[in-house]
């Protein structure tokens, strides 16, 4: 079948990464797939190499000098919707199916899918409690919008019930649990290579993949690694690190925030955390299988990509009590509501009594693409019944 996946961004975000290894493996089982996108700051192409199997369709997108996110947001629809419009009107090929991966490219989605008469399908990876009117309308509209929801977890599904009384179809998120666990080879020189070279760099430490933004916890990060600190004598050489960072959204303010406490906190502890800013996706696996444990004390989240690919890696885990992040994660990782709760939870994982790297690496692989694009298959089959049912009668 011909499937056109659509994304808002060539950066890595997790809907982003989500996107393409769903393509990526539909191809693989014989489809047809293009995945559409903005090429934000002049990208043609995704952060990452993409199988030649999946055509990329990178619509321009340049900046706008003095642009606000409401004004980015609307632009972004109507650019994007613009190009898919343009294609789906041409009538050539066109796809069995519009998958949308966001609420900026369900939005553009909308009207030319249904002006083609091509169903759409919009994943909600989470749902996000927004004030500013455009994402607020963005937000609501990519939910009620679409012909069928898909969501990445049984928890957000159960969210879109409760705030919009719609039924989604629970298809679980995945990871290349694989590549990570390659990175965390002993009998592989490069790997070990690629791992001394970090901890020559950083020493031991605890990574938080995702920026330093308020959906991540990142203060609250900041707050448990410093009562580490404070009082754990033997932790008081562990770094915190914060890498990637990509994003559509303006957190200056909260980043100032940030900054101007880890500056107070360096005066009293002789240290600050290490923001990388984004890595290199090659560079990446490497990055987590180094680490000391990986904290993930996001305050919203669909599914939990980055804790899996550590548990991949044999990486303790510790992340924030939330529903969401207790069914993906299960006995493999440690879980702790408040800062004091996730230092406390750190200091167990440090000290080497999580639950141990086998379990972890067995949770991480039952989450493979595979099974996650045989489940989409099977779902695009479902939906698409009914319309070759009335072409062929």
């Amino acid at each position: 079948m011909r499937v056109a996946l659509a994304t808002y961004s060539t950066k890595p975000r997790g809907g982003v990464v989500h996107t393409l290894a769903l393509a990526e493996s539909l191809a693989a089982r014989g489809h047809d797939v293009t995945v559409w996108t903005l090429g934000r700051g002049g990208d043609t192409t995704f952060f990452r190499p993409v199988e030649g199997s999946v055509r990329v369709e990178a619509v321009p997108f340049a900046p706008v000098e003095g642009e606000d996110v409401g004004q980015r947001i609307a632009r972004s629809i109507d650019v994007l919707g613009g190009a898919l419009s343009q294609r789906l009107r041409s009538g050539r090929a066109l796809p069995d199916v519009v998958h949308a991966q966001d609420c900026i490219s369900a939005n553009a989605a909308l009207a030319p899918a249904r002006a083609a008469g091509v169903p759409l399908v919009r994943t909600v990876h989470h749902l996000d409690a927004f004030t500013t009117p455009q994402l607020v309308a963005c937000h609501d509209a990519a939910v009620r919008g679409p012909d069928t929801l898909v969501c990445v977890s049984a928890a957000v599904a159960a969210e879109v019930a409760a705030g919009y009384g719609l039924s989604a179809t629970v298809i679980p998120g995945a990871v290349d649990a694989g590549r990570f666990a390659a990175a965390a080879r002993r009998d592989d020189a490069a790997a070990v290579a690629a791992r001394r070279a970090w901890r020559s760099r950083l020493g031991r430490f605890v990574l938080a993949v995702g920026g330093v933004e308020p959906r991540k916890g990142s203060l609250d990060l900041l707050e448990a690694w410093a009562l580490l600190r404070r009082h754990r004598l033997d932790l008081r050489d562990v770094a915190l690190v914060l890498a990637g960072g990509e994003t559509l959204f303006d957190h200056r303010a909260y980043r100032a925030v940030f900054d101007a406490r880890a500056t107070e906190l360096a005066r009293h502890l002789g240290a600050a955390p290490v923001v990388l800013g984004p890595v290199d996706d090659h560079a990446l696996p490497a990055l987590v299988a180094a680490a000391d444990a990986v904290a993930f004390p996001s305050t919203k989240e669909g599914f939990g990509m980055a804790p899996l690919e550590a548990l991949a890696a044999g990486v303790p885990v510790v992340a924030r009590d939330l529903p969401v992040l207790r069914e993906v994660l299960g006995e493999a990782a440690l879980f702790g509501a408040t800062a004091v709760e996730i230092a406390d939870a750190l200091g167990v994982a440090l000290g080497g009594a999580s639950p141990g790297p086998s379990l972890g690496r067995a949770v991480a692989a039952a989450h493979g693409w595979t099974r996650a694009a045989a489940a989409h298959e099977g779902f695009y089959e479902q939906l698409l019944a009914p319309r070759r049912s009335r072409i062929g009668a």
